[in-house]
């Protein structure tokens, strides 16, 4: 018991623990301050950001839902290996799932619904200009959430949310690389413009256009030859 109450004196725990760790660890993870591979014990993470071990372990559970994170039988957890050919083979899944998801927001779309779409734009072309690349990751996250909100097709929106994480260190990684980051705002302009227009063939063909992109700026990675 004492135990207990010298952690809850100086460590924060609840809803806001878990949220502040499973931030900091997912943005750890996708700068690569936290390697693929890596194990992730709970009390050091806990003590690493501030939180309780509980909050701790309440957050890798949330980043191995989203494939950030597995956890291994009689081990621990460990930061997930995603190989560039698993990162091409999910891409490859996405470009249909997010060619069928911006079709149907495009037919969906009206005036007041594709707002928060470009007004998302707007805060990834600042974040751009100004290089802030982990802001820039997150608002593509963002982009991606509010596209399938606006295309009311759950099953494809829940298949792209199980691939996503797998891919977020990758992407963030390309957008270090000069130029890309500034790619990648020309391939989700032009997505978004054609769901405003509702272009729905446009929009589709947007959509895998700008994965594609991806997948070609992955198989340039030395570690895929």
């Amino acid at each position: 018991m004492a135990h207990t109450t010298g952690e809850s004196a100086h460590l924060l725990r609840g809803a806001h623990a878990k949220r502040l760790a499973e931030q900091r660890l997912r943005e750890e993870i996708v700068r690569g301050v936290v390697v693929p591979g890596q194990w992730l014990v709970e009390p050091e993470l806990g003590e690493r950001y501030g939180v309780t071990r509980n909050s701790a372990r309440l957050a890798l559970d949330v980043l191995i839902t989203e494939g950030l994170v597995e956890r291994i039988p009689n081990r621990g957890a460990r930061v997930r290996v995603v190989s560039t050919a698993e990162a091409v083979a999910v891409l490859e899944c996405r470009q249909v799932l997010d060619g069928l998801l911006a079709r149907k927001a495009a037919q969906h779309a009206t005036a007041g619904r594709t707002d928060s779409l470009r007004d998302n734009l707007r805060r990834m072309r600042r974040a751009g200009a100004e290089q802030e690349l982990l802001e820039y990751s997150a608002l593509v996250r963002e982009h991606h959430r509010l596209l399938r909100e606006l295309a009311s097709q759950p099953r494809a929106s829940a298949l792209v949310e199980q691939l996503e994480g797998r891919m977020v260190r990758h992407e963030f990684q390309l957008l270090l690389r000069p130029g890309q980051a500034r790619q990648s705002l020309a391939g989700l302009t032009r997505v978004v413009d054609a769901v405003v227009e509702r272009a729905a063939d446009r929009a589709e063909s947007a959509a895998r256009a700008h994965l594609q992109d991806v997948i070609d700026a992955l198989l340039l990675e030395p570690a895929a030859a």
